[in-house]
């Protein structure tokens, strides 16, 4: 690049003319993506008008907010089609695993890049469960919380505390390449951490949701499935012989594997960014599950509820609808960041739905939740803006099998666990190691260079924004 561009290019690039300096650079096209860094190479002087901060100079930089189009890394875990509505975990169609599949075995699946055989199968979930019980300190770290304390600020709180009991998990102490050299003995270091995450998620969102209960909290118990453990840390309160629901255990375990991973969410992100510094996993982790505590991420399906509760009835859907076009409601549970299209989850979801509903009756707004359904899929405002329902309906499942509104977001972070640290491993061995995820720059339209001013001499500025806000004090 920088250079007059031949007279024939490959069809595989792409070329750019900068109008500032007349100039034609030719930029490489891989897997129909083009590098950010090719593009330091379009320098001109500066022009009228430019910002000395503009470093017109120094290349040309690549906007992005909100990472619309923006690739981070190469991935083979997880394929989206937004407009297609389709969602792939390793070639395989979600609707396929859902089906014939189960969240550990899709855990692995996600993991480590193929479908376990019989025998890998067993010991992967005899890891996964015999990794589920933590110290007994972890009582008195979950009783140190206040009583209405929320369960993803426990969540988080207890995946960072996690990693004090590990130091041979923790790059600072162990040495910087402990889970990127890719050798046999780092390998296993590493996979003892993915066991410990993802047998000890539930029994910390277990205890989260007894101590709030006022509940003794309940060792996790041999012979059962992952979610059927699950359940029965939650729920056992010293019945003989007490095993949870199969229809309700199965479910769960469905809308585990639907949740598992998504690509590179805000919370995946924010795991490879934290993890990017090769922190220790537990933090990489903490900090996913403190981004998906977000109402735009993992509180949407609380957000749903919520919503319906406030609807009431069927009967008053048209008047909802038409308050959503005017801008006075806020319509959740339809239209996705990827799907252009229906997520093609929600089909899951309902059919789970279904099942659920056998045992625990119809939840009261499910009816409303129809109702909103056809009327936004008829209407032309949803219709033009792609507004489909996605997978966050499935808060009516959580709702009618009993969980509280506030640990919808834990059992979205449960599951997701998996996803991250199927993502957290491929980054840790990918090829040419791993680079902090450090952005060039921002796009400073801030002051230019000034001189500082004694106190004495200064005007106040005033403001809204620009200036502190009085906080009254009590007692």
């Amino acid at each position: 690049m920088g250079k007059p561009t031949p007279s024939a290019e490959p069809t595989s690039s792409l070329t750019v003319r900068d109008n500032r300096t007349g100039r034609s650079y030719n930029v490489p096209i891989v897997n129909n993506s083009v590098s950010a860094t090719d593009f330091k190479a379009i320098t001109a002087p500066p022009a009228s008008g430019d910002r000395e901060e503009d470093e017109t100079e120094k290349g040309l930089r690549v906007a992005d907010k909100g990472f619309l189009n923006t690739a981070v890394m190469r991935s083979q875990i997880t394929y989206i089609d937004g407009d297609a509505g389709v969602l792939r975990y390793r070639g395989y169609p979600i609707e396929e695993l859902a089906v014939h599949s189960s969240h550990l075995e899709t855990a692995y699946l996600l993991i480590y890049g193929a479908l376990p055989s019989k025998d890998q199968l067993n010991t992967f979930e005899y890891e996964v469960i015999h990794h589920g019980v933590v110290h007994s300190d972890a009582e008195d770290f979950f009783r140190s919380f206040r009583y209405d304390a929320h369960p993803m600020a426990m969540m988080t709180s207890a995946l960072a505390y996690l990693g004090s009991y590990y130091n041979e998990a923790n790059p600072s102490l162990q040495g910087q390449n402990l889970f990127t050299r890719g050798s046999k003995e780092s390998l296993a270091v590493m996979d003892r951490q993915i066991y410990r995450l993802i047998g000890k998620a539930t029994t910390l969102a277990a205890m989260a949701y007894r101590v709030r209960q006022g509940r003794e909290f309940v060792t996790p118990p041999t012979g059962m499935s992952y979610t059927g453990s699950f359940l029965y840390q939650m729920d056992h309160i010293g019945e003989e012989k007490y095993v949870p629901n199969p229809v309700l255990e199965k479910a769960l375990d469905t809308l585990f594997l639907l949740h598992a991973d998504h690509e590179l969410n805000a919370s995946a992100t924010t795991v490879l960014q934290t993890g990017s510094s090769l922190v220790d996993p537990y933090s990489a982790i903490a900090a996913g599950c403190a981004s998906l505590y977000g109402p735009l991420h993992g509180g949407a399906n609380e957000a749903v509820i919520r919503m319906l509760i406030s609807i009431g009835s069927p009967d008053n859907v048209p008047a909802f609808i038409e308050a959503v076009k005017k801008r006075e409601k806020v319509l959740s549970g339809f239209g996705h960041r990827v799907y252009k299209t229906s997520d093609p989850r929600s089909f899951i979801v309902r059919k789970t739905a279904d099942e659920v509903f056998k045992i625990t009756g119809k939840d009261e707004l499910l009816e409303t939740a129809m109702a909103l359904h056809e009327a936004a899929m008829k209407d032309e405002y949803f219709i033009k803006r792609k507004l489909a329902p996605n997978v966050d309906f499935c808060g009516l499942i959580y709702r009618a099998m009993g969980f509280p509104l506030d640990f919808f977001p834990v059992l979205f972070a449960v599951p997701r666990v998996v996803g991250w640290l199927a993502h957290w491993r491929q980054m840790m061995l990918q090829e040419g190691g791993v680079k902090i995820w450090r952005p060039r720059q921002q796009i400073y339209v801030g002051a230019g260079k000034r001189a500082y001013v004694p106190i004495d001499e200064r005007l106040p500025v005033t403001g809204l924004r620009e200036t502190p806000s009085h906080i009254e004090h009590s007692g």
